[in-house]
Protein backbone atom coordinates (compact mmCIF):
# COMPACT_ATOMS: atom_id res chain seq x y z
CA UNK A 1 0.00 0.00 0.00
CA UNK A 2 1.46 3.25 -0.91
CA UNK A 3 -0.18 6.83 0.26
CA UNK A 4 -0.04 10.05 -1.68
CA UNK A 5 -0.79 13.13 0.80
CA UNK A 6 -1.56 16.50 0.56
CA UNK A 7 -2.99 19.60 2.84
CA UNK A 8 -3.16 23.13 2.07
CA UNK A 9 -1.99 25.70 5.10
CA UNK A 10 -4.71 24.31 7.40
CA UNK A 11 -4.50 21.31 7.16
CA UNK A 12 -0.43 21.36 7.71
CA UNK A 13 -0.04 20.38 10.85
CA UNK A 14 -2.58 17.71 10.84
CA UNK A 15 -0.85 16.29 7.61
CA UNK A 16 2.61 16.37 9.62
CA UNK A 17 0.81 14.27 12.64
CA UNK A 18 -0.25 11.60 10.15
CA UNK A 19 3.07 11.03 8.38
CA UNK A 20 4.39 10.09 11.66
CA UNK A 21 1.34 7.61 12.14
CA UNK A 22 2.19 6.72 8.68
CA UNK A 23 5.85 6.02 8.98
CA UNK A 24 5.19 4.38 12.63
CA UNK A 25 2.92 2.03 10.37
CA UNK A 26 5.82 1.30 8.07
CA UNK A 27 2.85 2.95 5.23
CA UNK A 28 5.25 3.88 2.14
CA UNK A 29 3.96 7.78 1.47
CA UNK A 30 5.00 10.98 -0.81
CA UNK A 31 3.87 14.16 0.69
CA UNK A 32 2.47 16.25 -2.08
CA UNK A 33 2.98 19.74 0.12
CA UNK A 34 1.91 22.08 0.86
CA UNK A 35 5.36 22.23 3.22
CA UNK A 36 4.40 25.54 5.84
CA UNK A 37 1.34 27.45 7.39
CA UNK A 38 1.59 30.04 4.54
CA UNK A 39 -1.66 30.28 2.45
CA UNK A 40 -1.89 28.29 -0.71
CA UNK A 41 -4.29 27.07 -2.84
CA UNK A 42 -5.81 23.88 -1.95
CA UNK A 43 -6.60 23.31 -5.54
CA UNK A 44 -3.17 23.38 -6.50
CA UNK A 45 -2.34 20.34 -3.82
CA UNK A 46 -5.72 18.13 -4.23
CA UNK A 47 -5.21 18.08 -8.47
CA UNK A 48 -1.26 16.44 -7.44
CA UNK A 49 -2.48 14.37 -4.96
CA UNK A 50 -5.74 13.04 -7.23
CA UNK A 51 -3.73 12.67 -10.35
CA UNK A 52 -0.59 10.69 -8.42
CA UNK A 53 -3.74 8.29 -7.62
CA UNK A 54 -5.64 8.41 -10.94
CA UNK A 55 -2.41 7.10 -12.74
CA UNK A 56 -2.35 4.67 -9.94
CA UNK A 57 1.45 5.72 -8.60
CA UNK A 58 -0.46 5.40 -5.16
CA UNK A 59 -2.89 3.05 -4.19
CA UNK A 60 -4.39 5.94 -2.30
CA UNK A 61 -4.64 9.54 -1.33
CA UNK A 62 -5.51 11.64 1.91
CA UNK A 63 -5.96 15.43 1.75
CA UNK A 64 -6.60 17.86 4.12
CA UNK A 65 -8.07 21.41 4.32
CA UNK A 66 -9.60 23.38 7.41
CA UNK A 67 -13.06 21.89 5.70
CA UNK A 68 -12.15 19.07 3.50
CA UNK A 69 -14.89 20.09 1.12
CA UNK A 70 -12.50 22.08 -1.31
CA UNK A 71 -10.13 19.26 -1.82
CA UNK A 72 -12.92 16.62 -2.22
CA UNK A 73 -14.37 18.59 -4.50
CA UNK A 74 -11.09 19.40 -6.61
CA UNK A 75 -10.33 15.63 -5.96
CA UNK A 76 -13.73 14.52 -7.74
CA UNK A 77 -13.07 16.32 -10.90
CA UNK A 78 -10.92 13.53 -12.15
CA UNK A 79 -12.32 10.92 -13.68
CA UNK A 80 -10.85 7.98 -11.89
CA UNK A 81 -10.98 9.46 -8.19
CA UNK A 82 -13.52 8.71 -5.76
CA UNK A 83 -13.38 11.13 -2.97
CA UNK A 84 -14.97 11.04 0.43
CA UNK A 85 -15.00 13.71 2.91
CA UNK A 86 -15.41 11.25 6.19
CA UNK A 87 -15.50 13.51 9.90
CA UNK A 88 -16.09 9.37 11.46
CA UNK A 89 -14.77 5.98 11.18
CA UNK A 90 -17.86 4.81 10.11
CA UNK A 91 -18.26 7.15 7.28
CA UNK A 92 -14.42 5.93 6.41
CA UNK A 93 -15.69 2.24 6.02
CA UNK A 94 -18.35 2.52 4.09
CA UNK A 95 -16.78 4.76 1.88
CA UNK A 96 -14.65 1.84 1.08
CA UNK A 97 -16.56 -0.68 1.50
CA UNK A 98 -19.90 0.61 -0.47
CA UNK A 99 -18.00 3.32 -2.60
CA UNK A 100 -14.67 1.90 -3.40
CA UNK A 101 -13.31 5.71 -2.15
CA UNK A 102 -9.76 5.87 -3.19
CA UNK A 103 -9.17 9.63 -1.60
CA UNK A 104 -9.94 10.60 2.02
CA UNK A 105 -10.77 14.09 2.48
CA UNK A 106 -10.26 14.76 6.06
CA UNK A 107 -11.57 18.45 7.82
CA UNK A 108 -8.13 19.44 9.47
CA UNK A 109 -10.26 22.11 11.54
CA UNK A 110 -13.52 20.06 12.81
CA UNK A 111 -10.69 16.88 13.77
CA UNK A 112 -8.75 15.75 16.77
CA UNK A 113 -5.29 14.19 16.31
CA UNK A 114 -6.84 11.38 17.60
CA UNK A 115 -10.02 11.51 15.19
CA UNK A 116 -7.59 11.71 12.19
CA UNK A 117 -4.93 9.03 12.93
CA UNK A 118 -8.49 6.34 13.56
CA UNK A 119 -10.21 7.60 10.41
CA UNK A 120 -7.57 7.26 8.64
CA UNK A 121 -6.48 3.79 9.78
CA UNK A 122 -10.21 2.44 9.20
CA UNK A 123 -10.28 3.96 5.95
CA UNK A 124 -6.87 2.36 4.73
CA UNK A 125 -8.22 -1.15 6.11
CA UNK A 126 -11.27 -1.00 5.07
CA UNK A 127 -12.35 -3.20 1.61
CA UNK A 128 -14.39 -2.71 -1.38
CA UNK A 129 -17.15 -5.34 -0.96
CA UNK A 130 -17.90 -5.35 -4.74
CA UNK A 131 -20.98 -7.12 -5.59
CA UNK A 132 -23.92 -4.63 -5.89
CA UNK A 133 -22.10 -1.78 -4.82
CA UNK A 134 -19.45 -3.01 -7.67
CA UNK A 135 -22.51 -2.29 -9.93
CA UNK A 136 -23.16 1.08 -8.52
CA UNK A 137 -19.50 2.62 -8.63
CA UNK A 138 -19.46 1.42 -12.24
CA UNK A 139 -22.40 3.78 -12.29
CA UNK A 140 -20.50 6.75 -11.48
CA UNK A 141 -18.22 7.89 -14.32
CA UNK A 142 -19.74 10.55 -16.96
CA UNK A 143 -18.79 9.09 -20.42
Amino acid sequence: MTIAIGADHAGYLAKLKLIEFLKNKQIEYKDFGTHSTDSVDYPDIAHLVAQAVENKEYTFGILFCGSGQGVNITANKHQGIRSALCWTKEIAVLSRQHNDANILALPARFLTEQEIMTIAEAFLNSPFEGGRHQIRTAKIPCS
